[in-house]
């Protein structure tokens, strides 16, 4: 008896990862590099507005065009990353993304007119779309289901880093340098992409079965018997290649109208919550309000990194409605906050009562949207969705997040010039349609099945 426990034990131990290898760290720690990147370029637009516009004769609405030209580029390639991706690999994917990426931060850095400049940006728009899909897919697809929660979040990380040091070294370095600075962790990735292995998940699409378990070997150690994972491997392709045959019309079917519904939405509030433009202007929006550039950004900065490390401990524990419910809550308590601050704006002791009322708010705007809105949409997306449908779904969803954060981003500067008190209160307003959206329609879908949550849709339509 102890002879044949000792063997199940062994077998567990070759078919169960009990750690993880050198390969998958450094699998993930190349393509999180995109993800950095994409944080830089989210933020970058901020440190260097008044500098940009200075040098080169911009207007309000110069700035804004080219700012938000990220997120017109980002919604084109989104809309057919997802096929990219299929079709040459996700480390193809993420080497055109950084090709793209390092061309837009050199034509910024050397922009010396409107059109090169606007140019750059539009290709890192195109660099960045195709890195929010490839990325968070290919570490998906490499780690052990013992760990791809934790190993996930690390993109997300990665973001709030980049945003981190655009808000923190901005207050050093002139808008050029920022910019070259920003090129290298496209660099660093395009040289990474040569040491590490392609996703299991397409070499088993294409029936590359000798390198799908090459491949294997590589990402979970010489120990590790990987044929059974390479036959659900097979398995999964197949089952998704006969069930994901739908198209559009399949969607706008009625029984698929509350998801629709419920993806849309969340995603149309998540960027109307304004999060996307203190990314992009949070200089402007501490000068706007006399508040010191350099001490609003460096304290964003400093708590964007640990705020998102702790959201990474504790998000598991919560449910999906909690959270969302939580965050929509304090996202418009703070943009109230931080519309107050600009209303009761004036000189002396109300002045003090303002600067602070505005960077609590904005922290607690940035920390609050981080546990709920942030990322959570793109989960319950993934969730709600039938197979025969996902893909379709996920490439509407995913654009529509792009062309509404493209809105949000270049009207910004003009509702600030009309009322900046009046901006952040409408703000405050969509967060409170939020909070109902939600409670309403949005379901609890952690610890159930996903054939249960969508058998629950579609009873509730």
């Amino acid at each position: 008896m102890e002879s044949a426990s000792l063997l199940d034990k062994q077998e567990e131990a070759r078919t169960t990862p009990s750690s993880f290898t050198h390969g998958v760290l450094l699998s993930t720690s190349v393509a999180v590099a995109g993800s950095f990147c994409y944080g830089c370029a989210m933020s970058y637009t901020s440190p260097a507005q008044s500098k940009i516009m200075e040098e080169l004769g911009l207007s309000v609405a110069d700035y804004s065009f080219f700012t938000s030209l990220m997120t017109l580029g980002g919604m084109i390639t989104a809309a057919v990353s997802g096929k990219i991706a299929a079709l040459i690999g996700r480390r193809r994917t993420m080497w055109i993304s950084d090709v793209c990426c390092l061309f837009g931060w050199l034509a910024v850095a050397f922009a010396h007119d409107v059109m090169l400049l606007n140019i750059g940006r539009l290709f890192l728009g195109f660099g960045v779309g195709l890195i929010s899909y490839v990325v968070p897919v290919y570490i998906a697809e490499i780690t052990p289901k013992t760990f791809r929660g934790g190993f996930s979040f690390t993109n997300q990380l990665l973001q709030c880093l980049g945003i981190s040091l655009m808000f923190f070294t901005g207050n050093f370095f002139r808008w050029r340098t920022l910019a070259l600075l920003s090129a290298i962790p496209c660099a660093v990735q395009l040289i990474g992409l040569f040491f590490i292995p392609e996703s299991p998940r397409w070499l088993a699409m294409y029936g590359r079965d000798q390198e799908l378990e090459v491949t294997l070997t590589r990402l979970r150690g010489e120990n590790f018997d990987v044929l059974e994972e390479a036959e659900e491997i097979r398995e999964t392709v197949e089952i998704s290649r006969r069930e994901s045959q739908s198209g559009i019309k399949d969607l706008f079917h009625v029984r698929n109208a509350q998801p629709l519904i419920i993806g849309l939405g969340l995603m149309l509030m998540q960027q109307f919550s304004g999060s996307a433009a203190i990314s992009a202007y949070a200089a402007s929006i501490f000068d706007k309000a006399g508040f010191p550039i350099n001490i609003g950004t460096t304290i964003l900065a400093a708590v964007l990194v640990p705020q998102s490390i702790v959201v990474i401990l504790t998000v598991d524990r919560w449910g999906r409605r909690p959270l969302l419910l939580l965050s929509s809550t304090g996202v418009c308590i703070c943009s109230f906050l931080i519309g107050l601050s600009y209303y009761l704006q004036k000189p002396g002791e109300v002045q003090t009562i303002c600067s602070v009322l505005l960077i609590v708010g904005i922290i607690g705007h940035v920390s609050f949207f981080c546990i709920g809105l942030g990322g959570l949409p793109w989960v319950i997306m993934s969730e709600i969705f039938p197979v025969n449908v996902k893909i379709t779904a996920g490439s509407l969803v995913t654009v529509s997040s792009w062309f509404f954060s493209w809105v949000i981003i270049y009207s910004f500067n003009f509702m600030m010039q009309w009322s900046a008190s009046g901006t952040y209160f409408t703000f405050s307003g969509v967060s409170l349609v939020t909070i109902v959206f939600i409670w309403i329609l949005v379901p609890e879908t952690k610890g159930r099945t996903l054939e249960e949550i969508q058998a629950s849709l579609v009873r509730f339509s």
